[in-house]
């Protein structure tokens, strides 16, 4: 039985699992979407999250608590560089895993796991969101903004 057990050990030892982490992470951060199975798509996005986080602030500090989790320094390099000050303001959620079929050999789920602010085609399909007001937070300026140009 499984019960209270937080973490998919995905069939590995424990060296050999953080190991399969730190390079499947080194490569999301480095290509920005990898294909994988879904169990380990949503193992990585558990152990990836954190890092980015961790990344908003650049300091040494941070930069050695990655690098000891990443072990490689040119994706530290690049999350730090590129990812992180692209994910600034995103509040969390940094990655999406989609699911794309099966796969040939053994029947496996495969999943695309990719970092959300760099596909470039769901940024450019996706609308601006205009600024909604709802019903309980309608101050007086939006219901004059809004009356305004009925009276005209």
């Amino acid at each position: 039985m499984r019960h209270n057990k937080a973490i998919n050990h995905l069939g590995r030892k424990s060296g050999h699992r953080k190991a399969l982490m730190a390079n499947m992470a080194s490569s999301l951060i480095l290509h920005k979407r990898i294909e994988t199975t879904v169990a380990k798509a949503k193992a990585l996005q558990s152990y990836v999250e954190p890092l980015i986080t961790k990344s908003k602030e650049d300091t040494t500090h941070s930069r050695r608590v990655v690098f000891s989790y990443l072990k490689s320094a040119e994706a530290t390099a690049e999350l730090f560089r590129t990812v992180a000050p692209k994910i600034a303001e995103r509040p969390g959620g940094y990655t999406r895993v989609l699911k794309t079929g099966f796969s040939q050999g053994d029947g496996a789920d495969l999943a695309l796991i990719e970092l959300v602010d760099f596909n470039e085609a769901a940024l450019a399909s996706a609308p601006k969101a205009e600024k909604k007001t709802t019903r309980r937070s309608r101050s007086k300026k939006a219901e004059e903004t809004v009356e305004a140009p009925a009276a005209e």
